[in-house]
């Protein structure tokens, strides 16, 4: 996955936040902050601002403990209090992309040790 992209997949914000496709597009439907573009095809795009929205949620509601409607009022009142933008260390998505570089780092080196 390339760092520095302005949009990425449903697949790639999974891979980085480390939760599941499904897990996101029930977000959005609960979370109605959570709006990615869409493509002509209708794919999902999301922003590095969705993926700091996405990993606040994820930080909510499993470390934090937060019920959906909890971590809704929650993440309503951050983004009121930081006029519209939710603050997450950018070492958190930093470290979620360096997870994902890894893990492709060692599925070629897998692949070059079978063939």
């Amino acid at each position: 996955m390339e760092l520095g992209k302005n949009y990425y997949s449903i697949k790639e914000a999974a891979e980085i936040a480390h939760i599941k496709p499904h897990v996101i597009r029930y977000w959005e439907s609960e979370f109605k902050v959570l709006k990615p573009k869409k493509t002509r095809g209708g794919r999902r795009r999301y922003s590095i601002e969705d993926l700091k929205l996405l990993l606040a949620i994820k930080k909510l509601l499993y470390d934090d403990g937060y019920t959906i409607k909890g971590a809704r009022r929650k993440v309503s009142e951050l983004k009121k209090s930081n006029s519209g933008q939710i603050e997450l260390p950018f070492r958190e998505l930093k470290a979620g992309k360096v997870l994902v570089d890894v893990k492709r780092d060692l599925r070629a080196i897998l692949d070059m040790l079978k063939g």
